[in-house]
């Protein structure tokens, strides 16, 4: 399942699986920690063996091909701007991601900017003087690609861990 080497990316939503079928008792959630446990662990190793931007470098490829794959797998298709952030909003609030909301919308440049509380990467982490959700970032750019055929910039401007308690992301069409 995970050993055939491609240029183009291996992970397809089957590789989910059935959790309702494998976790009868421990059911579809977990801790939040179990999650930053894996994450920033990960991040870690990827930092030890490379360097702090190929970490974020992998984590923003990594969310973004989360964010195109959650939406082919989960999102309507032929949907308007307003009609997409409604159902995305919804996923990511029923899969207890964050709160997401739209703060600016340019429509006409293809700018935005978007908040979201209660992250699951970063809310409650202690205050450090940097952003850290680059693989949010990467998850945003990679949504807004499938939903609009356009390659987005997206810069994580505020985060808990620099003293707010929303993460607020400016997004642009990519040069």
């Amino acid at each position: 399942m995970f050993k055939e080497e491609r240029d183009e990316s291996m992970f397809d939503w089957g590789m989910i699986g059935d959790i309702r079928e494998g976790r009868p008792n421990l059911g579809t959630t977990m801790d939040v920690a179990v999650y930053r446990l894996m994450q920033f662990t990960l991040r870690d190793v990827i930092i030890k063996t490379f360097d702090t931007e190929t970490a974020d470098r992998m984590f923003f490829e990594a969310g973004e091909s989360a964010g195109r794959e959650l939406y082919k797998a989960m999102i309507s298709k032929g949907i308007s701007f307003n009609e997409f952030i409604k159902e995305l909003q919804d996923i990511l609030e029923k899969l207890k991601i964050g709160i997401l909301r739209v703060e600016k919308a340019d429509m006409a440049n293809m700018n935005f900017i978007v908040t979201v509380a209660e992250d699951l990467d970063c809310s409650g982490l202690p205050v450090c003087d940097e952003t850290i959700c680059t693989y949010d970032e990467g998850f945003i750019s990679g949504l807004l690609y499938e939903f609009s055929g356009t390659n987005f910039e997206v810069k994580e401007v505020d985060c808990w861990c620099s003293g707010d308690r929303v993460c607020r992301f400016e997004v642009k069409p990519a040069v």
